[in-house]
Parts: structure tokens; C-alpha cells; sequence
């Protein structure tokens, strides 16, 4: 005869996470400006032993993937020049200028938060700086909303719970 636990016989809250449920740490870009951002990918390389007659695998050198950020276009305050003195950090185009790394690498930390607002889950994204940045596009011929993309290069991520 089977006997059932405690945990089998009562009701177990289950609450899946919702996808927009989640803030955006940064001093520079306002919460309210970060439409959606993706998550970064994790990826090993792998190097082959040759011994004798069997061939092992360890593993190589590990990667962090891109983040992208998906950014609103307010008419006030402007989310392009926030963006555009984030990559003036990086590189000044009158001058041609390069600056440091200190100057343009930020930490920016994810928290996904559930219906009352308490933190979930929090990703600290550690050496961010801007890899691409789409400024939008504008149409006569269509109607919405004018977006900011942004492909953030990463040094590594850090998940707490």
C-alpha cells in the first residue's frame, strides 16, 4: 500500500512567469524606456584528447552570447541620445577618437519579478557595452511606434536567485 505525502495530498501553488514581468537596472536608461530585452546564451567549445586509441573531450573555451535590448522612442526625454552618449563613450565620430573601456562598460542587471512585484530571478550582466544600435525608421505609409535596438556584447553573467 502506498502512502502519499503531505506535498501529494494538498494543493501546490504553481504560478508560471510571465514575460512581461521584469525591470531593468541601469543609472543611464530609464525602466520605462525598455520595451524587451533577450537573455544571453551560453556556449562551451569543446577540445579533443587524442590517447592512444581513445579520443577524450574536455571542454574549451566558454562564451557568453549578445544581449538585445529593444528600446521605446519617446518624444521627451529622447532614448536616441541616450543611446547615442552611451556610444560616444565608446567612440567619438568627429574626432575618431576611441575611449576606454572603464568609461564605456557598464553593469546591467535583469530582474524578472512576480504579480506582487517581489524578485524572481536576477541576471547580472557584467562588462556591457553597445555592439550594434539601430536608430529607427520612420514611413509615411505606416503607423506605430518608433523602436531602439540594441545588441549588448557581454564579458560574462551572473544569475542569483
Amino acid at each position: 500500500m502506498a502512502v502519499l505525502s503531505s506535498n501529494e495530498l494538498f494543493y501546490t501553488n504553481f504560478e508560471p512567469v510571465q514575460k512581461n514581468r521584469f525591470i531593468v537596472l541601469d543609472d543611464n536608461i530609464p525602466q520605462y524606456l525598455i520595451k524587451k530585452i533577450s537573455l544571453p546564451e551560453f556556449t562551451s567549445s569543446e577540445v579533443e584528447l587524442h590517447h592512444i586509441n581513445i579520443l577524450r573531450k574536455v571542454k574549451g573555451k566558454s562564451k557568453w552570447g549578445d544581449v538585445t535590448i529593444e528600446l521605446y522612442q519617446p518624444i521627451a526625454p529622447s532614448g536616441g541620445q541616450l543611446i547615442m552618449e552611451w556610444v560616444r563613450l565608446s567612440h567619438e565620430s568627429v574626432t575618431g577618437r576611441d575611449g576606454y573601456n572603464d568609461f564605456y562598460k557598464r553593469n546591467l542587471t535583469f530582474q524578472a519579478i512576480d504579480p506582487v512585484g517581489a524578485v524572481i530571478t536576477e541576471w547580472v550582466f557584467m562588462g556591457c557595452f553597445i555592439k550594434s544600435a539601430n536608430f529607427g525608421e520612420y514611413d509615411y505609409e505606416m503607423e506605430g511606434l518608433v523602436n531602439l535596438p540594441l545588441t549588448l556584447s557581454i564579458d560574462y553573467a551572473v544569475l542569483n536567485f
